[in-house]
């Protein structure tokens, strides 16, 4: 999606992460909106449907599970969130599966917490299983997994989750939905004179001084989470848009008026994501390739175990390397797809032979051309 005046077009993002509040989605008796899903649905087929890619982060878990075991109203007890979590988890996902499968789409649930997008390792596994779910037309359905969180259910971190997945995706687009239409520089319930800001390009201490706190029981965030989600969102090259979610056919709402707060970055998700390769992080080994990887890293290609000749250091899958030429400048960075020790076994061979080498099959690439940064 580009940063011009047409960003507001949900149509031109090619990958869109969708958060959906608790507050839309259950009512205050525990009864799952379903008409208002339904609508979603609807709006998700239509966006897959012309080639979009589709991810979606849902509170409610915990909503739909408290009542169904029926906790008593008002603040639950940490160990009372788990329980509920784990009860409304199950009916949050059929919910999901039966709407989205009335539009032939398939839907897969994947439980995260904010460590799994911290670990390295773990980070690595997320990201390829939501990539293969993509590649595939498949929904990922992504909930903070609360059974198990603790920190992460006190401090409201769904918002903050969809932002580290927009990242870890490489979205052009996090949608946002709430039960208010956008960012104003106050809260509307309580100053008449609060305006709606329709674009932020930067979120200065003034815009921070102007977000409140979530009231509801059910939803643990609130602007102040909505707005860490933006800004980190924009650091990755991502537009953050909060709307308003409590109509039917949300995303047509906003597709049709531009409806909402816009955050808008001064770079993409790939200026931001080659940057991050290139610049930040620390490099621990080295691949050295032949002229045939040479020349086609530099059109473009991601780089084969077939142009590897020698392996130098000593790093894991997900490292950042140096590619090396043979006379030793070094070409490029990228993310290794395997170890230094499985590297050095299927170096020099074509890809259909790392099954037999390694034991198992992972990528074709030693390092694709999304995670390589040419110097």
């Amino acid at each position: 999606m580009s940063s011009d005046k047409n960003y507001r077009d949900i149509a031109r993002a090619g990958r869109v992460v969708v958060k959906i509040g608790s507050a839309l989605l259950v009512d205050q008796n525990g009864a799952l909106h379903a008409s208002w899903l339904s609508s979603l649905a609807a709006d998700i087929a239509r966006l897959s449907k012309r080639g979009q890619d589709v991810i979606i982060v849902s509170s409610g878990a915990i909503a739909l599970g408290r009542r169904y075991l029926g906790f008593d109203p008002g603040i639950l007890k940490l160990e009372e969130k788990q329980a509920s979590a784990a009860a409304g988890m199950v009916r949050l996902a059929h919910a999901y599966q039966q709407q989205l499968g009335a539009h032939d789409l398939n839907v897969a649930q994947i439980l995260l917490t904010l460590g799994d997008t911290e670990d390295r390792r773990r980070y690595l596994n997320a990201r390829s299983t939501l990539m293969t779910l993509l590649s595939v037309g498949a929904i990922p359905l992504i909930n903070e997994n609360d059974t198990v969180a603790t920190d992460e259910i006190r401090f409201g971190d769904n918002d903050r989750l969809a932002a580290r997945v927009a990242a870890m995706v490489s979205a052009d687009l996090l949608v946002l939905l709430s039960d208010i239409d956008g960012f104003y520089s106050a809260d509307p319930s309580v100053d008449p004179n609060a305006i709606l800001i329709p674009e932020i390009s930067e979120i200065t201490p003034e815009i921070d001084a102007m977000a409140g706190a979530s009231a509801s029981d059910d939803a643990s965030g609130g602007m102040i989470t909505k707005l860490a989600a933006a800004k980190s969102c924009m650091g990755a090259g991502c537009h953050t848009v909060i709307a308003d979610g409590r109509i039917n056919a949300p995303l047509s709402a906003i597709e049709k008026t531009g409806s909402g707060t816009w955050f808008v970055p001064q770079a993409t998700p790939q200026t931001e994501r080659k940057r991050w390769i290139a610049g930040t992080l620390q490099v621990i080994g080295a691949v050295i390739v032949d002229d045939g990887a040479v020349a086609a890293l530099e059109k473009g290609r991601s780089l084969l175990p077939a142009g590897i000749t020698a392996i130098e250091g000593s790093f894991e899958r997900g490292d950042a390397v140096a590619v090396k030429t043979s006379d030793g400048r070094e070409l490029a960075r990228g993310l290794a797809a395997y170890s230094a020790d499985d590297a050095s076994l299927i170096m020099g061979h074509k890809t259909d032979e790392i099954q037999a080498l390694l034991g198992y099959r992972g990528r074709d690439e030693m390092i694709h051309r999304d995670d390589l940064v040419i110097l």
